[in-house]
């Protein structure tokens, strides 16, 4: 029961998610080299359409999910631990959430006008 794992396996099972960071870092660099480059040709060749993002629209999901769970970890937080410190993993993306509705709020109201 009370066997150590033999140095071998130590140094495997801690070599394992060092490997996996460095190639999944190495993935992502040449991912954002090719598509720099591709962009770079396009915008050469004039072919170019910059791609369409709406502001108003990621604001609105972005603002629902964080203050949901934003609320949802508030309020299990402080029902397990009460008035801590820990309750701000909750209070911090409940505010950042309502922070991004009221943008997507006031956004809205001005293109009413």
């Amino acid at each position: 029961m009370g066997q150590v794992p033999s140095m071998a396996a130590q140094i495997i099972i801690t070599i394992i998610p060092i490997v996996g960071i460095v190639m999944g870092s190495i993935v992502a660099f040449f991912y954002l080299l090719w598509h720099h480059k591709r962009t770079v040709l396009l915008i050469e060749a004039g072919k170019y359409e910059r791609p369409a993002f709406d502001l108003l629209s990621f604001c609105l999901l972005a603002g629902m999910l964080l203050a949901f769970l934003g609320l949802s970890l508030t309020t299990f937080l402080g029902v397990l631990k009460g008035f801590d410190y820990g309750l701000l993993g909750g209070v911090i993306p409940l505010a950042i959430g309502l922070s991004l509705l009221a943008y997507y709020a006031v956004r809205r109201g001005e293109r009413g006008r």
